[in-house]
């Protein structure tokens, strides 16, 4: 077989074979297939899609690319959660203790910023010391161990996810559903889970900005994760604008520790806590949602959820002391605030701006080899439906680079829109597919 007649077939709409597609995979994993083949192949999906047979074979494919794991040995069911991803979406940080901490155990694979959107390892990684890149054998013995533990693909784990991954941010090729969708449950399905919750973005922020295109991905994720005996349920949820008040690595670690600590804004509360909720129920550490929900408050109301985050922190190597002393994590050297252009109530967001604001300032990525500033970013101060008065503050941005800011305000305050009456705040969860 060659790469470049495959690639020709899938461009002109062709179903590729399970032969075709094994080749494929198997070769650009180990390196006999170039980038730049490979991404022509991406765009082809891009625009083409996949038939459903051909996305359960390259999620296996992909699945089957390194080691997977096997965590029989750990006793009770091993439930994971996945976001597709979005500006300020920061809830694994907070689920991934509250659900240990109520008895579940949480093995969490999880991934970098993808094009405007924020990446959970990124935001660990702002913890000074903090270690996400650990082998399967110690990922499975801190799950042993305390229960709980968030790393990223490693060299053995999925390594043909973990480099298509860090080439469809520098294609324009994310927003494909059938390529989220393999790359997602691959990672899931060799992680040895029993059950996921997923979390599948909407709106203006999101790679699926229309709650249809949201629907078909979490019914394809569903799907791939029930034919390989798996409890799977998604949560349509809003990401017409930021989750919570802050976006930045540093700060969204910040915000996270005063959820678990019984504050923080009401979206992010909301959202964390029936996100855990799910989690608990389909790790029977709850007979019912209610059940669950009311679990979940009590991890965070005693401090349980508190002192695990804590715990995960010192296992991966980080320094637990940040829990309580917020000046150890980076903080940028300058802020400045942002001024409304116009008076009324905030119609809309374009989130997808704010996110690429946020890459400009230094939060994110724009090159695979980008270098992210953990302290940079940014705090809402204001929700669609709120009044807003000509030159008061919309945001505040934390920045270090002078030269950046520029951009970013131009890009912040393109994103806001105006209206003369109060408008209806979207509804944070939409819908529940199972």
């Amino acid at each position: 077989m060659r790469a470049v007649d495959l690639i020709r077939k899938k461009r002109d709409g062709g179903e590729l074979t399970s032969e075709e597609l094994a080749f494929l995979i198997q070769s650009y994993t180990s390196d006999k297939i170039p980038d730049y083949q490979i991404s022509a192949f991406l765009m082809a999906v891009f625009f083409r899609g996949m038939t459903d047979h051909e996305m359960a074979v390259m999620t296996e494919e992909m699945r089957r690319s390194g080691v997977v794991i096997d965590l029989s040995s750990i006793p009770g069911r091993k439930v994971d959660k996945h976001s597709t991803g979005g500006v300020g979406d920061k809830t694994s940080l907070v689920l991934a203790p509250a659900v240990a901490a109520a008895g579940v155990t949480v093995p969490m694979i999880s991934g970098r910023g993808l094009a405007h959107t924020g990446g959970t390892l990124d935001k660990l990684e702002s913890i000074p010391g903090f270690n996400v890149r650990l082998s399967p054998q110690r990922f499975k013995e801190m799950l042993a161990a305390i229960g709980v533990s968030l790393i990223g693909q490693t060299e053995d784990l999925v390594p043909a996810d973990r480099k298509l991954y860090a080439l469809r941010d520098v294609t324009a090729t994310v927003e494909s559903y059938t390529l989220i969708a393999a790359s997602i449950m691959s990672k899931k399905l060799a992680e040895g889970i029993d059950g996921l919750v997923l979390d599948v973005k909407t709106g203006s922020g999101a790679f699926m900005r229309l709650q249809e295109d949201a629907e078909r991905l979490a019914q394809a994720m569903v799907g791939i994760g029930k034919s390989c005996g798996k409890r799977v349920v998604a949560l349509i949820t809003d990401m017409n604008q930021p989750l919570g008040e802050y976006v930045g690595n540093s700060l969204e670690v910040i915000e996270c520790l005063e959820v678990l600590k019984g504050r923080g804004p009401g979206d992010l509360v909301a959202l964390c806590e029936e996100l855990s909720a799910y989690c608990l129920f389909l790790g029977e550490g709850a007979s019912s949602l209610e059940g669950a929900r009311q679990l979940y408050r009590k991890t965070i109301a005693s401090g349980e959820a508190l002192a695990k985050f804590r715990e995960i922190i010192q296992a991966h190597g980080g320094d637990p002391s940040v829990v309580e002393d917020y000046r150890k994590l980076p903080k940028a050297r300058n802020q400045e605030s942002l001024p409304s252009a116009a008076s009324g109530f905030i119609q809309s967001m374009e989130t997808q701006k704010i996110g690429i604001a946020m890459c400009v300032l230094g939060a994110g990525r724009e090159r695979v080899d980008s270098v992210i500033d953990p302290a940079v970013g940014m705090r809402m101060h204001k929700r669609i439906g709120d009044p807003v008065e000509r030159g008061e503050p919309l945001c505040t941005l934390f920045y270090n680079d002078e030269g950046r800011l520029r951009e970013a305000r131009r890009l912040l305050l393109e994103s806001f829109s105006f209206s003369t009456t109060r408008p209806k705040p979207p509804a944070l969860v939409k819908k529940i597919i199972q």
